[in-house]
C-alpha cells in the first residue's frame, strides 16, 4: 500500500497564479504542521508540561504568541492554542505532549490538515486586511507577535503578524476557503484598488 500524499490546499493554484502585479506580495506557507493544544490556563502541572515539550512557557495573555526555533505557539482562547511546527513534527510533538500530559486534563490533537496559511507581505498588507474586516490594524498594539481571530471576508480567520517594516501577516482559514480567500486577496490586492490609509493612529 502506497503512502499518503500531501497536497497543499492551494497546489492546484499554478505559480501563484493571480499573485503576479500586486500591492502585496503573496504565497501560500505550506510547510507547517499545527496542533491543537487544550487545557486549563491556571494548571501549573498542565503548563509545566507543555513546556517541557515545547521548550517555551504557554502564552496566556489574549492575542499573543511565542516561538523558539520552529515552534510558534498563539493564543486562541483561555483554554486554547494553536501550535505551529515544521511539518512533519507534528505527530511526534503531539505524541510527547500526550505523554507529558499523561494524567492531566488536557488534549493534544494533530489538525494539520485543517487550515492553509497564505502570507502578506508589503506596505499595503495592513490596507488590504482592513479591507476585509472591521479591525483597525493601524492600532499601535498590532504590531510583531499579535495574533487574533477575526471574520475576513465574511469567513472565520486568524491572523498572525510575523513582523513589520515592511510588514508580514499570515492568514489562517479553513482549508474548504483557501481558495476563495486567495482569489478575494489577489483581487482586493489589485493596484487600481489601492485606496491608502489616511494616516495611522497615534
Amino acid at each position: 500500500m502506497s503512502d499518503p500524499v500531501f497536497n497543499s490546499a492551494l497546489a492546484h493554484v499554478a505559480d501563484h497564479d493571480g499573485a503576479k502585479g500586486l500591492s502585496i506580495a503573496m504565497r501560500e506557507i505550506s510547510d507547517r504542521g499545527m496542533i491543537d493544544l487544550r487545557g486549563e490556563a491556571t494548571s501549573s502541572k498542565f503548563k509545566q508540561a507543555a513546556k517541557s515539550v515545547l521548550g517555551v512557557d504557554l502564552p496566556v495573555k489574549p492575542r499573543t504568541s511565542v516561538s523558539k526555533g520552529g515552534i510558534t505557539v498563539f493564543w486562541l482562547s483561555v483554554d486554547q492554542w494553536l501550535i505551529t511546527c515544521p511539518r512533519g513534527d507534528e505527530a511526534k510533538l503531539v505524541a510527547n505532549l500526550t505523554k507529558a500530559l499523561e494524567g492531566v486534563h488536557a488534549l493534544a490533537v494533530n489538525v494539520s490538515d485543517m487550515r492553509a496559511i497564505i502570507r502578506l507581505e508589503g506596505e499595503h498588507v495592513r490596507e488590504v486586511l482592513m479591507k476585509g474586516s472591521s479591525i483597525d490594524f493601524t492600532l499601535p498594539e498590532y504590531k510583531a507577535g499579535l495574533v487574533r481571530r477575526l471574520v475576513f471576508a465574511e469567513i472565520a480567520a486568524l491572523a498572525h503578524i510575523v513582523s513589520e517594516k515592511p510588514d508580514t501577516v499570515d492568514i489562517y482559514v479553513f482549508r474548504s476557503y483557501a481558495d476563495y480567500t486567495w482569489k478575494w486577496l489577489a483581487a482586493t490586492a489589485k493596484p487600481g484598488a489601492t485606496i491608502g490609509l489616511f494616516q495611522k493612529a497615534s
